[in-house]
């Protein structure tokens, strides 16, 4: 496999999971990144109304920002999001909330989203958190979620389900994963699983001769080990022409951390010479070592490509 394909593996997959959803143009941040605060919970019950009315807020940042801070209140306010999950207006951000937050309270709230009646494709919620939530069964219902693709009607159910596994590291799930690839139809979702089979297996390789026990060490590495198959197959700058920065860039724009500090929801932008795509990402502690437990594919953009200079007029 060359370099090239492992680099642009985890674009594809990017761009694939968001096939099936709207979404808005983004542009690239620079802003150093800053810890967000917790704040005390406000007592009483959250209006639908008021909730409603700030998530639909001309102002996109408020949104960003109210994620943020449910994120920050942490598991006291579960009761507050479960009472959200009922009410259609709310029901999207509580999910994910929810899922933002984890543990085991929060997954059993999300869990009864699978029979969910409502067509809120809500479900994906419940699978995106389960990667690396470390629940014994979650590899199997993943699994098990993707091979019956062909029976689901939301493909963004499955995306969301096959991009939980990446942030796994195992390559005994490779094998598994293009078992179940040869099982289904949908072309759409055997790429998806092809490209994360990929950056699982290219990940695997590399962590044990090359980033050792500092793969975790911060939050920062924990996001960059996440990407390696995508950093270390791309071209050097030197290789890409005389550019200002790589052509592959991994930035963490902000991180806001759980109560107890051991869980941070960090806000990540991926970007390449061809497009930029903007992640949420949670990440759990522990002992010493941070790792990935679930990644959300926000805004992406394609780049214009710069206009050519025109061809040097000859004298006569």
């Amino acid at each position: 496999m060359s370099s090239k394909k492992i680099w642009l593996s985890i674009g594809l997959l990017a761009l694939a999971a968001a096939r099936a959803r709207s979404v808005q143009p983004a542009s690239p941040h620079r802003e150093p990144s800053r810890p967000v605060r917790s704040a005390p919970v406000l007592p009483g019950k959250w209006t639908p109304n008021l909730l409603y009315a700030m998530l639909t807020s001309t102002n996109q940042e408020a949104g960003r920002l109210l994620y943020r801070a449910a994120f920050a209140a942490g598991p006291a306010i579960i009761p507050q999001l479960q009472a959200a999950l009922s009410d259609d207006r709310t029901a999207t951000f509580a999910a994910r909330s929810l899922a933002y937050i984890g543990g085991r309270q929060a997954l059993d709230a999300l869990s009864k989203l699978v029979a969910d009646p409502r067509n809120l494709d809500l479900r994906r919620f419940y699978y995106g958190a389960l990667g690396g939530s470390g629940v014994p069964s979650a590899t199997a219902i993943l699994l098990h979620q993707i091979r019956n693709s062909d029976r689901e009607p939301d493909r963004s159910v499955t995306q969301d389900a096959i991009l939980a596994l990446t942030v796994h590291s195992d390559a005994a799930l490779v094998p598994q994963l293009r078992a179940i690839s040869k099982e289904i139809t949908d072309p759409v979702i055997q790429d998806d699983i092809e490209n994360a089979a990929e950056v699982i297996e290219t990940r695997a390789r590399y962590l044990p001769e090359h980033a050792g026990k500092t793969a975790g060490g911060s939050v920062g590495q924990a996001i960059r080990t996440y990407f390696i198959p995508a950093l270390e197959g791309a071209p050097t700058a030197a290789q890409a022409g005389n550019q200002h920065s790589p052509p592959v860039d991994v930035r963490m724009v902000s991180q806001t951390f759980s109560p107890n500090k051991a869980r941070v929801l960090a806000h990540v932008i991926f970007e390449t010479p061809q497009a930029l795509a903007n992640y949420e990402m949670v990440l759990q502690k522990e002992g010493d070592a941070w790792r990935v437990a679930s990644v959300w594919l926000g805004a992406e953009a394609k780049k214009a490509h710069p206009a050519l200079p025109h061809p040097p007029v000859p004298k006569s």
